[in-house]
């Protein structure tokens, strides 16, 4: 998710191609718009092929901060169970619901301890504890994004989870650059603006209106509610990994995407907005069986 931008910073590098936020802006927008069409013609053709992309972006993403915390802590980490079980909590979720993404998480945690056994006491809580922290933020969320698009409709239920994210990451983004001037979480991402949080309420509750009424059928003044709601998660999932970012005392979580940073850089929202989409989507709207 971009960041909002309280004041002008002054930084940018000659020839205009940096943004405030200290990214080649173009270079971004281009990478993120390509990345845009793969989802929006895997979505348009078959469907499923979303249970994919989700699995293999859980994999990169639970890959990237793996190798964050071990190079930047020493924590050693129980690679093996939290990408194997990642999996198993994502493609469980197809046939078997919450109730199979429940049963993976539980078998990987089990799993986790034994892993890290055989290293010995020394660091068992803090390793342990940085496993579970990625097994639950990362795969487990993920696995909700990618039952969403289980039944008929998934198609919309995909695109309204991803439209309302984007747009409260766009109102954010200008709000923040045009009007930006009480930081709203100075101690974790000094750049965010209140400023920006208004803006991304507004496109945000815009964008699930219209999604909510044109592709799902649904009454547009639920999008009132879905809207906001998600806008806040997805501001919490950037904040959460601003927070671990700084704890660790590193830019980026890697350097998968041209232009943005890690994978995580693009994921951080929509992670943290996909177990409420799900649930808010599906328990509140009727949906296509």
């Amino acid at each position: 998710m971009a960041e909002d931008v309280a004041v002008p910073t002054g930084d940018a590098k000659p020839g205009g191609s940096s943004s405030r936020a200290g990214r080649n802006l173009p270079l971004a927008i281009g990478v993120g718009l390509a990345m845009g069409a793969v989802i929006l013609l895997a979505l348009l053709t078959v469907r499923q092929t979303w249970i994919i992309i989700v699995a293999v972006s859980a994999a990169i993403g639970i890959w990237e901060v793996f190798g964050a915390l071990n190079r930047a802590a020493g924590i050693r980490l129980s690679r093996v169970p939290v990408l194997v079980g990642g999996q198993a909590m994502i493609w469980l979720s197809w046939p078997f619901g919450p109730e199979g993404i429940l049963g993976a998480l539980v078998v990987t945690v089990l799993g986790c301890f034994v892993w890290r056994m055989r290293l010995g006491a020394a660091g068992f809580v803090r390793d342990v504890g940085a496993s579970m922290l990625v097994l639950v933020w990362i795969p487990m969320c993920m696995a909700f994004g990618a039952m969403l698009v289980v039944p008929a409709d998934g198609t919309a239920r995909v695109l309204t989870f991803l439209i309302i994210v984007i747009c409260s990451d766009t109102g954010g983004y200008a709000a923040g650059v045009l009007f930006g001037k009480h930081p709203m979480a100075p101690k974790v991402s000094p750049k965010k603006s209140w400023e920006g949080l208004g803006g991304s309420m507004v496109l945000g509750a815009t964008g699930a209106s219209l999604c909510v009424a044109f592709l799902l059928g649904g009454a547009w003044w639920y999008g009132l509610i879905l809207g906001p709601v998600l806008v806040v998660t997805a501001v919490i999932g950037d904040l959460v990994e601003s927070l671990v970012k700084r704890d660790l005392g590193i830019k980026d979580m890697g350097h998968t995407i041209p232009g943005h940073g890690g994978l995580m850089e693009r994921l951080d929202s929509l992670v943290t907005s996909a177990p409420v989409a799900w649930l808010l989507l599906f328990v509140f709207l009727p949906y296509a069986t």
